[in-house]
């Protein structure tokens, strides 16, 4: 009897982590989540949070992680090195370093916890926007690598060259429906690349991208296993805006939501930008 081989998901491909020794993992770039001068960030910031889910002492859900992207990761293989700073009752502090050439080029702090049962509420809510089926799927055609390993439907702040000016800008917020390229059911680690897959804010609010590079990324995670598992490959709801462009930096933030309504999970980022 002959047996169907089945290819793991490109992002599966992306975050394989192979150990090396306790505590130390290497892992390679793959083309399939190249940007313009390197992986996407979102990539990279799956990677990080993998090598923490992999470690055996890791105890508990994701709760926060903050990358800090150093340089741009080289093509080719990396090591990452992760350490529990901390282990607590509730919760377990993680410090994690991708490195290259003996040369760190991004460092991550996590937090894991385990999930408890306690009081809750929840005055966040979500926008009233048309249902995914209901949104057109943006054309990513002769886009960066990364932009193909999303389906996006823009309800509002689709990123247009010369949509906006530095006279004239654009809004910067944005409503999109999200979900992996081929479908994936959701978990901690594409959460985690979700995050960073809006488009950076300077190219909607001013139609052109100048060189620009996310420096730093914070996402939490507010979802448990059994959110996750009922979003399934759904498409989730990104609602995303910047406040401030100022001395070549600018804040971006954003929501993740279900299709149901419940926030999974939200993020920050400071932007850096030339020009």
């Amino acid at each position: 009897m002959s047996e169907t081989l089945i290819a793991p998901h490109p992002l599966d491909h992306a975050v394989r982590l192979e150990p090396v020794e306790p505590g130390l993992y290497r892992g390679a770039t793959t083309p399939e989540y190249w940007n313009m001068a390197g992986p996407f960030g979102g990539a990279t910031a799956a990677v990080m949070l993998k090598a923490v889910l992999d470690h055996p002492e890791r105890r508990g859900r994701p709760v926060a992680q903050t990358v800090n992207f150093c340089a741009a990761v080289a093509e080719g293989s990396f090591d990452v090195a992760v350490r529990l700073v901390r282990d607590g009752r509730s919760t377990q502090h993680w410090q994690v370093e991708l490195s290259q050439g003996g040369k760190i080029a991004t460092t991550s702090s996590a937090v894991t916890g385990a999930e408890r049962e306690t009081w809750t509420h929840t005055p966040g809510a979500p926008p009233q926007v048309p249902p995914a089926e209901q949104t057109p799927v943006l054309d990513t055609t002769g886009r960066n690598g990364w932009r193909s390993r999303y389906e996006f439907r823009y309800v509002r702040g689709e990123p247009t060259p010369g949509g906006g000016s530095a006279e004239a800008p654009a809004s910067a917020v944005s409503q999109t429906w999200i979900r992996d390229e081929p479908r994936r059911p959701l978990d901690y680690v594409s959460l985690a690349a979700i995050s960073d897959s809006i488009v950076v804010k300077i190219l909607q609010v001013r139609g052109d991208v100048p060189p620009v590079a996310t420096v730093s990324l914070s996402t939490y995670f507010l979802a448990d296993e059994a959110a996750l598992a009922r979003q399934g490959s759904r498409p989730v709801l990104g609602v995303s805006d910047a406040r401030v462009f100022r001395h070549g930096f600018n804040d971006q933030s954003a929501e993740l939501w279900s299709d149901d309504g419940q926030l999974l999970a939200v993020s920050n980022q400071v932007v850096w930008f030339k020009g």
